[in-house]
């Protein structure tokens, strides 16, 4: 195939901002892609396009959505979010555990790289899952207040017709195996075609953006535990642990939270693998700080108003899977059933429907006299206040166990509804050891040169939970990062030959 400057394995977010990176740093680069053409795209092809980023106040939006006009403004409550609030907000959720060096970094690079996409020809909009609508005020919450157009799918094929523009080649159905190590330095990549051979293509640089171990059943069970095994995949099929097996073999240190993954709660009857032709993450169910989480038993475990579902989504995908049969329900009334997310009001949502609390429990399989017990009980719980989601309004439960500590409101208004939920695994948190420029490091703390990594192979950045949104951030910082480094690294190793 010739000889390239950088290969950038993945056709995710993380991969083809490296590509566009290095391309623009005057590299010749191929991508080489596990799947076929109708499967690219990886996890960012999945999820709602819903990014964050240090904006400042309104007028930093402004800048990345430009179409916003005066007027639109003066109808909309932007909470400030600055470069310390992000970062706060990954320490926070990491229990600290976060290198500072690499969220400072996904920090500070947050909002030149959201620029950066635009020059790329990503479009942004307003996120409708951010904001409640009071007094005709679109009031904002939780940090995340922008999305790509066209959700993960709009931001692929945007990249995808940019790569095009730039003349830079995609070889599909080409996993990736093994790297090509002289002395420290990278030489080459092997890959395995349709032809079920090892080839090798020459390059000095190589940039690993071809996600985590999510959708291998044995890696997950190694790592996260045996009850992963079931655990529906949420995004591609094609995330196995190939970059990490690659790194570690040519020296590469593993970093991170290697038994800790971001796990959703999903629709009970979700595919088990990403379905190409439905993907935007409709199966997900985000809604449940309005409501009720219980397990099958007709027990709550979770307190649904801890924080906002940004900060609490990620991690109780893991509490459904501890539960009898991995399977939950989430229940809600009338009076909140218009402000649910539209992915409930969806064909593919399974929606159980009653105009009695027994009826209800009655088709969920669960017993009714204990089940209306337990909504007896909250409901009694529940202490009085102004009722406001899209603040953390303090309206909350006493004497229960768990609490819900926001947003509680009693279940009392038919009809009454139940979606019934498990787990979902998006991405698991191991990852190799990388530096701010995205280089790899191998044991002893050092660069293998001509090796970099972005997207979900970054280890050391999330820790038991992560800010939503912050993944598709990090696949574009460092994404861009490692792109422009290993250019950087062909461009000084062609003057050091000279």
């Amino acid at each position: 195939m010739g000889k390239y400057d950088v290969v950038v394995i993945g056709t995710g977010n993380a991969a083809l901002s490296a590509a566009l990176s290095a391309k623009e740093n005057n590299s010749r680069v191929l991508i080489l892609e596990k799947g076929p053409k109708d499967k690219r795209g990886g996890n960012s092809f999945f999820t709602d396009g819903a990014i964050r980023f240090a904006y400042g106040d309104i007028y930093g939006i402004q800048q990345v959505i430009p179409e916003l006009t005066e007027q639109e403004i003066k109808s909309i409550s932007m909470p400030v979010y600055k470069n310390e609030d992000f970062y706060n907000d990954i320490m926070r959720v990491t229990k600290n555990e976060s290198n500072p060096k690499l969220a400072e970094h996904l920090v500070n690079k947050s909002f030149e790289t959201i620029l950066w996409m635009k020059d790329q020809g990503v479009e942004f909009e307003l996120n409708e899952n951010q904001y409640f609508k009071r007094n005709n005020v679109l009031e904002f919450w939780g940090g995340l207040p922008v999305k790509t157009k066209g959700k993960g799918i709009g931001l692929i094929e945007t990249l995808l017709s940019k790569v095009e523009e730039q003349g830079i080649n995609i070889k599909y159905e080409a996993k990736a195996v093994g790297l090509e190590k002289s002395s420290n330095e990278i030489s080459g990549i092997y890959y395995e075609g349709t032809d079920g051979n090892k080839h090798l293509i020459e390059t000095s640089s190589v940039v690993l953006a071809c996600g985590s171990f999510e959708a291998n059943k044995e890696e997950r069970m190694k790592f996260l535990g045996k009850e992963w095994e079931n655990a529906v995949v949420r995004g591609t099929e094609f995330n196995t642990g190939d970059g990490l097996r690659m790194a570690v073999d040519v020296g590469a240190e593993r970093e991170g939270h290697y038994n800790g993954c971001h796990a959703h709660t999903t629709d009970y009857n979700a595919p088990r693998v990403g379905d190409f032709s439905k993907p935007g993450d409709i199966y997900k169910k985000s809604s449940y700080p309005l409501g009720l989480i219980i397990n099958n038993k007709g027990k709550r475990f979770v307190d649904e108003g801890a924080d906002f579902r940004n900060y609490t989504y990620a991690k109780y995908g893991r509490e459904t899977l501890k539960q009898p049969d991995q399977k939950a329900f989430q229940i809600y009334d009338s009076q909140v059933s218009s402000m649910l997310r539209e992915e409930y009001g969806l064909d593919e949502a399974t929606k159980i429907t009653s105009e009695t609390l027994e009826g209800l429990a009655e088709k969920m399989e669960i017993n009714p006299t204990q089940f209306k017990k337990m909504i007896e009980e909250y409901n009694d719980s529940v202490q009085n206040g102004d009722y406001n989601p899209s603040i953390k309004d303090g309206k909350s439960t006493k004497n229960i166990t768990p609490p819900k500590s926001n947003w509680a409101l009693k279940i009392e208004k038919e009809p009454f509804y139940a979606f019934p939920v498990t787990c979902g695994i998006t991405f698991s948190f191991g990852g190799i050891a990388t530096n701010t420029n995205g280089e790899v490091l191998d044991t002893s703390g050092k660069p293998i040169l001509g090796l970099y990594a972005a997207g979900e192979m970054v280890g050391g950045l999330f820790y038991h939970n992560y800010p939503g949104g912050s993944g598709l951030m990090s696949g574009s910082v460092f994404g861009k990062t490692a792109g422009a480094s290993a250019a950087q690294y062909i461009n000084n190793r062609s003057l050091n030959l000279l």
